[in-house]
């Protein structure tokens, strides 16, 4: 009897996705069809939270990677109360809650922002790794009891980034990790054969996976796997559960409209959804509708849940009282606040490339801030995120004790691990790389700023002078890539990324200052590669908090304004020294973040930077990095072509990038 009322609640939730997809006249009925029976096993009897406060710390967490699948999630979340049905009427319209792809919302039970696909199965092993992390650092039960659970289809499996994610969980071992892979073996243009024969099973298990292969539309059969996936205690568990795509769909003829393509990405359009409808017990003038047994069905399994929350909750309650301080700790990393740190203690070397300026940051913060998790692709020693992994050792198969994620060369994949860690919540998470691979990034970092979440991107060697390793290692558009980023408004109006480049070692730990401070936004750290003399002595460095503000020269009234954001800034400092020599009086400005500056009083920025003065800008990258500051009516020296091997001092010379062409360019102008 308890299968036959589950497999009305999986109909029920077909013809929900069904009716929403026909309404919207737009959106994807065909996986959500199939993909019903296990999504409804699991929020039934598995998956445990709290039904009166969706923020429990330690809930289980259910992570949607094929966002096309945003039907199904709705229908199901409405069993559980959190849509009406009037908003499943609102699929994809303006205002509407039910948007085209599901977007991060804790309250409705939405875990995470489904994106490009492959993404949102890799946000799930941050937030595992998040909640091993937090298990072994705090002692708190609850989260050791946690289970992630992520939802794959094929093309998530197919996409690249699958690799890096399969690899990561297998070789630490997350057994708090459950996939359910829908393998229906259609995509939206093609069958899956007609472009991979690969042994998926073989792979996974290849990697240290607990891989099971069942009918993924059997509630027994997917029953069975999710008891063994919950006692595994070594190995995430992939279900490769095969499915029907559009089950029980029907052609307006009557006839079956299984497992075809066209049910993929569009309607099911007149007859044929009303035959649909019918075929799975609804009513085809009414198919808005949840069936009283359906509601029965989750009344009980809301009232089971009261029990286990409650259970679970009282042993958090016993460690908390046991542990009074760490639980406190523990509330406050869950409030999304910035963390106190003793900005003294960091102490940097004079004229010091920004990249060790960094270094000797997260030496500190690996020391001061206990629920931060850093990373590094690869590249720990030469991105100085190894000061940070000094102070604290990596995550290894079952040794979450420590506090840092070797990725391995996957820049994408430790992305979107470290969103995952800030969608479980607990976690600071910060990852670098060389700016230059931030293209592999740009995914990842576009999401972590629509889910507007903390993520710290350490980018370094960002400029031409990463010299001798020619042109395919030295970034010059990734800036402008960034700071147009930098330039979009979230839904709160604030820049969706804050983006800094420090104009010296002093400079960086201000920049790191105002990264931790950042807890709307992801942030982006530009550092250099190459050492960069000390901005002149008594700048005032706390002004850096405005984005922009004036370094050496402040005339009150300049002939030119000379503007720049990192290392180039000391190159304007030396060049601003020949021009006082001719008498002319010049002020230099940096500008860390334009993002930042837009956001000062607008008397702020006129007294920065006068707009009825000249103005000129120096630029590694492309100059329209600068246009906004230095406008159309003044001059910029920067790029226009890819960089060059060579030596980085024979580049600057090559290229322009010294104190004689800055003289030379600003004379130009008089």
């Amino acid at each position: 009897m308890k299968n036959e009322i589950l497999n009305r609640a999986a109909d029920n939730i077909r013809i929900l996705a069904a009716a929403m997809v026909e309404k919207a006249k737009s959106g994807h009925p065909g996986g959500a069809m199939g993909g019903a029976d296990f999504i409804n096993v699991l929020f039934s009897e598995y998956l445990v939270f709290d039904p009166s406060d969706p923020t429990w710390n330690a809930r289980d967490r259910f992570f949607l990677d094929p966002g096309h699948m945003a039907p199904m999630l709705y229908a199901q979340l409405a069993l559980i109360g959190k849509y009406s049905i009037d908003e499943l009427k609102q699929l994809r319209q303006w205002g509407s809650p039910t948007t085209g792809h599901p977007e991060f919302d804790i309250a409705r039970g939405i875990e995470n922002t489904s994106g490009p696909l492959g993404q949102g199965h890799t946000f799930a092993v941050g937030a595992a790794i998040a909640a091993k992390f937090l298990a072994a650092r705090t002692g708190n039960p609850g989260f050791a009891k946690e289970t992630i659970y992520a939802y794959i289809s094929d093309g998530g499996i197919q996409e690249e980034i699958s690799q890096g994610a399969g690899r990561i969980a297998g070789h630490l071992g997350l057994d708090n990790l459950v996939m359910f892979y829908d393998s229906n073996d259609i995509q939206l243009s093609t069958e899956c054969n007609e472009v991979s024969n690969e042994d998926t099973a073989m792979k996974y298990r290849a990697w240290g996976w607990n891989v099971m292969e069942i009918n993924g539309n059997d509630v027994d059969e997917i029953r069975k796997a999710l008891d063994a996936a919950k006692a595994e205690t070594e190995r995430p568990t992939l279900i490769i559960g095969k499915t029907i795509m559009g089950k029980g769909a029907r052609k307006a003829d009557n006839t079956s409209y299984e497992h075809n393509c066209k049910t993929h990405g569009a309607p099911l359009g007149g007859d044929a959804f009303r035959n649909t409808v019918a075929n799975l017990g609804g009513n085809p003038d009414e198919p808005f509708v949840i069936f009283d047994e359906v509601k029965e069905l989750y009344a009980d399994r809301a009232k089971a849940l009261e029990g286990i929350v409650a259970e679970r909750r009282a042993e958090e309650n016993a460690w908390a009282d046991a542990n009074h301080e760490k639980a406190a700790e523990v509330a406050a990393w869950f409030e999304n606040k910035a963390p106190e740190i003793d900005w003294s203690k960091v102490q940097q070397k004079e004229n010091d490339a920004t990249r060790n300026a960094s270094g000797a940051v997260l030496a500190q913060l690996a020391q001061q801030v206990p629920n931060m998790i850093c990373s590094s692709a690869d590249l720990s020693e030469s991105d100085k995120t190894i000061s940070f992994l000094k102070e604290t050792k990596a995550f290894t198969k079952c040794d979450f004790s420590g506090a840092f994620l070797q990725a391995g060369v996957a820049e994408l994949t430790m992305a979107c691990c470290c969103i995952g860690m800030a969608l479980h919540g607990g976690v600071i998470a910060a990852c670098a790389t060389f700016f230059v691979f931030s293209d592999y990034m740009k995914p990842a970092v576009r999401m972590a700023a629509l889910m507007e979440l903390p993520v710290k991107f350490i980018w370094t060697h960002d400029a031409f002078r990463v010299g001798e390793d020619g042109p395919t290692h030295e970034p010059v558009e990734q800036e402008a890539q960034i700071r147009l980023m930098e330039k979009l408004k979230n839904h709160h109006g604030r820049n969706s990324v804050l983006v800094l480049r420090p104009a010296d070692a002093e400079e960086t730990t201000e920049a790191w200052k105002l990264a931790m401070e950042n807890v709307y936004t992801p942030t982006a750290l530009i550092l250099s590669r190459q050492n960069i003399n000390n901005l002149p002595a008594g700048n005032d460095y706390s002004q850096a908090a405005k984005g922009g503000y004036i370094v050496a020269g402040s005339d009150e009234n300049p002939d030119v304004v000379l503007v720049a954001t990192g290392s180039e800034v000391s190159t304007l400092v030396d060049g601003a020294k020949k021009l006082r020599e001719d008498g002319l009086k010049v002020r230099v400005v940096s500008v860390p973040s334009e993002g930042l500056f837009r956001t000062q009083p607008s008397a702020y920025q006129e007294e920065v930077l006068p707009r009825n003065v000249k103005k000129f800008g120096l630029t590694a990258g492309l100059p329209v990095n600068l246009l906004g500051l230095v406008g159309t009516d003044g001059k910029i020296w920067g790029l226009e072509s890819f960089g060059f091997s060579a030596p980085y001092k024979v580049l600057d010379e090559k290229l322009g990038f010294t104190a004689e062409n800055v003289y030379n360019q600003v004379k130009s102008m008089f």
